[in-house]
């Protein structure tokens, strides 16, 4: 592993840790301001900007509050000189959720890029996979 894909290796850990405690203020840093993030809830078209993308968390810090996981349970990193990205599944369930579906995981991608120096997440995807029945 690269020394970039270390430092992005730790950003990403610490941003999940930051989720799952609910800091806000850690959530935010290492984004970059023009952030783009397609989220499981809506709006459909996106979060565009640091201030939308702020604006997405309390509600899910409450449903967090009810017992909810945010942890990581893979992450893969690759990272050019100036552009990386970064997949991982991770544990995002009420204990009732992980009963019914144990599973499942939230599935996550991220686009960074290097700005003076510094990695800065531009782009988020968040997804659960369709648990429809297929015919």
């Amino acid at each position: 592993m690269t020394d970039d894909e270390e430092q992005i290796r730790a950003l990403i850990e610490q941003w999940a840790s930051a989720v799952h405690n609910g800091d806000l203020t850690r959530v935010l840093s290492n984004h970059a301001d023009d952030i783009v993030m397609f989220d499981v809830p809506p709006p459909y078209d996106g979060v565009h900007g640091i201030d939308a993308y702020r604006e997405t968390w309390p509600p899910f810090f409450e449903w967090q509050a009810q017992g909810a996981s945010f942890e990581i349970v893979s992450l893969d990193v690759v990272a050019g000189a100036d552009v990386a990205y970064a997949y991982a599944l991770l544990d995002c369930a009420t204990p009732r959720d992980r009963a019914e579906q144990p599973a499942n995981r939230l599935r996550l991608t991220l686009g960074l890029r290097k700005e003076q120096g510094q990695w800065l997440v531009a782009h988020e995807h968040h997804s659960f996979p369709d648990s429809g029945s297929v015919e």
